[in-house]
């Protein structure tokens, strides 16, 4: 794995090829991944992969070229291809200097997010997981497939201005579908900490949901209270949060346009974004190498921050929109440049007011609902209300008198995440989460009413 030293080292070589700015990220990846299907491992692969991407920036022109070989001639190509592209293009007038050293101090010291155990990993102790994930299937008379993968990742940034930063960290998941001949069931975690998850347990659940919704019943579509897991939040709402930049706002395309410092969801709705938070997993700094800082998003269901690379921040404070859209500042949320999107909250953090409660306590209160364990397939129909179209997937139940009942057919839906997040009755204690469509966040179940169903699908 690429070390602190050794990017220097690759840093100072890179030096002599250029007299323009220069920046370097660099990122070294060990990944492993154990794959299986009808209940058999079928494919085990490893890469292990150095990476140096290089921005040279000169003249109001930026661009930048990657090589995955550090030998000079290798990192003089990467380099030549770099001021080549930013030869063509028009200047920027806009464009900044580097970052700074001063702007990737940080005060705040995060969370180790390297655990020897998940390190340790290797093809036997997966192959050995798996194993057992398999037996599961095998005593409920199902078929499971998944994967089951483990990494180690590094990445650095230094730049011709002083600013040096670095990060590693360990990665563990477990992702486990289980088959019966007409109904599924699925679990998925992923962690730094290979401790924080038992992949039998994981596989047990999955078991029972695929057992427990056989013989699946056939609902009218329509309006209907759902316990959502934190899964299917995380895959719903994770559509929302690329809204949450500087730039987007700038650029038209925000639901919040207009909408800042206003109530847009219910009291209960509390977002941040937290890179701190012992739950989440990233980088303590953007793609600039600027250091993240915690930013509230919604508070009581009222938004009240933006999220803002260093380029970002310098065009909203001239713009039209600057006495609308709260503090301006940079927050450390840039993507590296050049890029179109300019900057994302990715350390997704609900705040639940308490009274929080389990998934069966939301159930047990539920007279007639259904409950959800994923969401996939999810596309935005309109951008500015934030409706998404989807279909449950995996484990859809119907809850009446209290209880589950039986599973159901799945639905698609037309759903506004606006109206979802003013209409939540009860949630969960919020705990890391991993789906298909989003990233990683820490999120809560959540019991909404009214959701909206349009259609039945045939499985």
């Amino acid at each position: 794995m690429l070390d602190p030293e050794r990017a220097q080292q690759i840093f100072d070589k890179t030096r002599k090829f250029t007299s323009a700015e220069l920046e370097i990220i660099f990122s070294s990846t060990d990944h492993s991944l154990t794959r299986f299907a009808n209940n058999t491992i079928h494919q085990n692969v490893s890469e292990l992969n150095e990476i140096a991407s290089i921005r040279v920036a000169f003249d109001g022109k930026t661009a930048r070229a990657t090589t995955n070989r550090f030998d000079d001639e290798s990192l003089r190509r990467a380099v030549q291809a770099a001021e080549s592209m930013a030869k063509v293009q028009e200047p920027d007038p806009e464009r900044l200097p580097l970052a700074r050293a001063e702007e990737a101090k940080n005060d705040v010291k995060p969370p180790s997010r390297w655990f020897d155990s998940s390190a340790a990993i290797t093809p036997g102790a997966r192959a050995d997981a798996v194993g057992k994930i398999v037996a599961v299937a095998k005593k409920n008379g199902l078929t499971t497939a998944g994967i089951y993968a483990s990494s180690q990742h590094a990445d650095a940034i230094i730049n011709s201005n002083g600013l040096s930063v670095y990060h590693s960290q360990t990665s563990a998941e477990v992702s486990i579908t289980m088959l019966a001949e007409d109904s599924s069931g699925w679990q998925k975690a992923n962690s730094p900490d290979v401790a924080q998850f038992d992949p039998v347990q994981l596989a047990e659940t999955a078991a029972k949901k695929a057992r427990d919704s056989r013989h699946p019943r056939e609902l009218p579509p329509g309006k209907y209270t759902v316990i959502l897991e934190p899964a299917a939040v995380l895959d719903l709402t994770g559509f929302m949060f690329w809204d949450f930049g500087g730039l987007a706002i700038l650029d038209q395309r925000s639901f919040l346009n207009n909408r800042v410092g206003k109530k847009l969801f219910g009291e209960n709705i509390t977002i941040h974004d937290d890179a701190y938070h012992p739950l989440q997993s990233n980088t303590p700094f953007d793609g600039e190498g600027v250091t993240r800082q915690r930013v509230a998003l919604v508070e009581k269901g009222v938004i009240k921050s933006l999220v803002y690379s260093r380029a970002t921040v310098a065009k909203m404070q001239k713009s039209e929109h600057a006495a609308a859209v709260g503090p301006i500042s940079v927050t450390g949320h840039g993507f590296p440049l050049p890029n179109e999107m300019g900057e994302a909250p990715v350390n997704i953090v609900y705040q639940t007011p308490g009274g929080e409660q389990t998934s069966e306590q939301m159930v047990a209160s539920t007279e007639h609902g259904i409950f959800v364990t994923r969401l996939w397939y999810i596309r935005e129909v309109d951008p500015y209300e934030k409706i998404l179209t989807g279909m449950t997937r995996d484990g859809t139940f119907l809850v009446e008198d209290g209880k589950i009942q039986c599973g159901v057919r799945n639905f698609r839906f037309n759903q506004s995440l606006i109206e979802m997040l003013s209409k939540v009755d009860a949630m969960s204690k919020a705990v890391r989460s991993s789906g298909e469509e989003s990233f990683d966040m820490v999120t809560p179940a959540m019991k909404v009413r009214d959701f909206n169903f349009t259609e039945v699908t045939r499985f």
